[in-house]
């Protein structure tokens, strides 16, 4: 690994990031605490101050500080014991990491996938930058967070992480023909409840999810109106039912209410190589209004250890009631896309993500663990077949 934690092209791992931070490249205003390097990425977290912001902005050619005097409406304190973020209005914070990244390396975030299943809306946004998400090749500045709490009043403080930072270098991202040939080597769906022999898991610019509309268990949720406040600094402190409601299907079908936040489980089972890092794609609006995304990293080893665990596409249903297929997509993209690592030898590798839960959220508890799935060689058979059954990965013709 040379002096910038890089040796290969692809996401940075956990011991690289730990040289950008050991060098000065990744810091902050605090020490980061080991708990918030992960194998592939590094959670961010919340500054002292909330500005309440008229509008979302991207900064331009300007500084982000710059434009808050045009934007802010409002400065809200966040030490102590945090504050109240309303529904619906957008907050931008600033963040306690700074970053000073080599030539080479750039970045991009998404939320946790605590915060996309609380229906939190964040993204980033740095200095003269303009793209949200993105930060730029050898960056250096801060980093902000806009936050938009859409199906709940949260209560938050500094310290607290909501989102998250990934680095690469080169091209990350894998091509279709390279993901055909990664499931053959080394599988990366498994059946779920539903599967069925035969079964094709679809490839298009990205691994295509389905939604399991069989009618054996149920669905997903769907986020509660007028709930009590969440606190996101509290542990244990809710029951799913306070917040969320089970969405079963009728007759194999499902409608989505128009402006309604949901989770659907997925049909598929997921796991990520120790290697390999992916994302859930964001949404295709040739596809219609509906965003089928909101947290998006899955670290290296997803999956490896226990249950290859349902995948829970975040959905809502913009502006009119969607209605999911028959084979159980939605009408919009709900997609997997794999990056591979920047490693060299076996021993440098990642080998399993760090669970996470926050109370409130629905995740907890709904996927089995330790089930044993028998797998094909290529794809996924499931569990009530004989080994001989088999599904691949196959390209959408």
């Amino acid at each position: 690994m040379n002096s910038n934690g890089r040796e290969r092209k692809g996401v940075l791992p956990r011991q690289a990031l730990r040289v950008l931070i050991d060098q000065g490249h990744i810091s902050s205003s605090i020490e980061i605490p080991d708990r918030n390097i992960q194998p592939a990425s590094i959670d961010l977290t919340l500054g002292d101050v909330a500005y309440r912001l008229r509008c979302s902005f991207l900064p331009g050619t300007s500084l982000v500080r710059e434009k808050l005097s045009e934007y802010a409406m409002d400065e809200i304190d966040l030490t102590g014991k945090g504050a109240v973020l309303e529904q619906n209005r957008p907050y931008l914070i600033p963040l306690k990491e700074r970053l000073r990244l080599p030539k080479g390396i750039r970045g991009r975030t998404n939320p946790r996938s605590s915060t996309g299943r609380l229906d939190v809306f964040t993204r980033v946004i740095t200095d003269m930058g303009g793209h949200f998400d993105e930060v730029r090749d050898g960056y250096e500045g801060e980093l902000f967070l806009e936050v938009v709490p859409m199906s709940f009043t949260i209560k938050v403080r500094t310290g607290i992480t909501l989102n998250q930072l990934r680095l690469m270098s080169g091209v990350a991202r894998l091509s279709d023909d390279e993901l055909l040939d990664l499931s053959k080597r080394d599988p990366i769906i498994y059946p779920g409840d539903s599967s069925e022999p035969g079964d094709l898991a679809v490839v298009s610019d990205g691994l295509f999810l389905s939604v399991d509309l069989s009618g054996k268990s149920f669905v997903g949720y769907r986020a509660m109106k007028s709930t009590a406040l969440l606190d996101l600094n509290l542990s244990n402190a809710y029951e799913v039912g306070d917040f969320w409601e089970r969405v079963e299907p009728s007759s194999g079908k499902l409608i989505l209410g128009a402006g309604e936040f949901y989770l659907l489980v997925s049909r598929e089972r997921v796991r990520i190589p120790p290697d390999y890092a992916a994302e859930m794609a964001a949404y295709d609006p040739t596809s219609g209004e509906l965003r089928t995304h909101y947290a998006g990293f899955f670290d290296p080893g997803f999956g490896d250890v226990g249950a290859r665990r349902p995948v829970l596409p975040r959905t809502r249903s913009e502006a009119v009631q969607a209605h999911v297929r028959a084979d159980g997509r939605p009408p919009g993209r709900a997609l997997w896309r794999g990056d591979r690592l920047a490693l060299s030898t076996p021993e440098a590798r990642a080998r399993s993500s760090v669970p996470r839960r926050t109370d409130g959220d629905p995740a907890r508890g709904t996927s089995p663990e330790g089930e044993p799935v028998a797998i094909a060689a290529v794809g996924r058979h499931t569990g009530g077949a004989t080994p001989g059954h088999r599904a691949g990965v196959g390209r959408w013709r």
